[in-house]
């Protein structure tokens, strides 16, 4: 099965070999059938540090790294 990947921005590259990625969706609300923007943010590895806070990057699913790090960075967009 392949594996999932999103797209996102690098919120924050203040962690050792980790960066935050805030990933943005658009929903469709189900009564109103209104869309609105939704985010969640990802902790992803970055262990060359070569991406910073502003980046736009792909993230793809990895191996439990820690407890919140289950994913890992392919490359920019």
């Amino acid at each position: 099965m392949p594996k999932k990947q999103l797209k996102g921005k690098v919120i924050s590259d203040k962690m050792q070999k980790t960066i935050v990625v805030r990933v943005e969706t658009i929903k469709v609300h189900p009564k109103y059938k209104k869309r609105f923007k939704a985010h969640k943010n990802f902790k992803a590895d970055n262990s060359n540090n070569e991406y910073h806070t502003g980046d736009k990057v792909i993230i793809e699913e990895a191996v439990p790294m820690s407890k919140n790090k289950k994913w890992k960075v392919v490359g920019k967009m």
